[in-house]
């Protein structure tokens, strides 16, 4: 009987100890917390209170120009490939084709097409920013957002280094009803001789 009640007792006592223990480190943290807010004032405090307007109006800049590509995209596209929820998807799907990030496309993906949005568009937009690999700066997300807007609205637009170089070339005449002919394939470089052994 007696060892039940030293065993109950000191059950008692571990609780107890660690009640205190959880308690006193709430009270430390929150002793903590009111020490560390009670300093001196900051002096960018007057910056910190600019800030908060500054982010709310490029917020609502940002707000704006989605607003305009939407509007820009239903005027433009014929079809279920304009609707507001497919230009939001079919771009966000190109942008992480191009970012190689296939498995959150696939995804995205799967709810553009059950939204009844056309797939071939994906293929010509994403077709269309292959083109322009060279021009989009990796560092700078709104180069690849503008050019993947601009290859959604237009999937057939060429970047201008090729359309300024295919529009100097002349244009191969035809007669008739013959095909145009391909274009001649560059010839392959002379290979070295090898030099006689002495």
């Amino acid at each position: 009987m007696r060892q039940r009640v030293f065993e109950s007792r000191n059950a008692v006592l571990r609780l107890f100890a660690a009640t205190l223990a959880v308690s006193s480190l709430v009270l430390l943290i929150g002793i903590a917390g009111a020490s560390a807010q009670s300093g001196t004032p900051a002096p960018d405090q007057g910056k910190a209170a600019a800030q908060p307007a500054d982010a709310a109006a490029k917020d609502a800049a940002q707000n704006q120009r989605r607003t305009d590509e939407f509007a820009e995209a239903a005027q433009v596209i014929n079809g279920p490939a304009g609707n507001p929820e497919c230009v939001w998807l079919g771009r966000r799907v190109v942008r992480l084709m191009w970012r190689d990030d296939l498995d959150t496309a696939f995804r995205h993906l799967d709810l553009y097409d059950r939204f009844g949005c056309p797939g071939g568009h994906i293929q010509a937009a994403f077709r269309c920013l292959t083109r322009f690999g060279g021009q989009i700066d990796p560092k700078v997300a709104e180069t690849l957002d503008s050019r993947v807007h601009a290859c959604w609205i237009n999937p057939a637009s060429q970047p201008q280094q090729a359309a300024a170089s295919a529009s100097q070339a002349p244009a191969a005449p035809t007669t008739g009803n013959s095909q145009p002919q391909p274009a001649a394939s560059p010839s392959p470089a002379a290979s070295p001789t090898p030099a006689p052994q002495k």
